[in-house]
């Protein structure tokens, strides 16, 4: 059974959202993560991380100016 681990990152200043990122990450090893982000930057570097780690990165932009990037290894 594949794990599911969501992370609300809106309202964090850069590093942590993408350091919450990549703890999730390696503690999951695989499944899927949703990370909620309020920051271009926190987006960019999140997808970054996550293509870099060998999972495929969703972005779905929500109308209130948040973004939810969803994970998948």
């Amino acid at each position: 059974m594949s794990q599911t681990k969501t992370i609300d990152a809106r309202g964090l200043s850069c590093p942590q959202p993408a350091m919450l990122a990549r703890r999730a990450i390696n503690e999951l090893g695989k499944g899927t993560i949703e990370v909620l982000v309020d920051s271009v930057t926190a987006r960019e570097n999140i997808s970054r991380l996550a293509q870099n780690c060998g999972w495929s990165v969703t972005v779905d932009y929500q109308p209130e100016g948040d973004c939810r990037i969803i994970l998948v290894k």
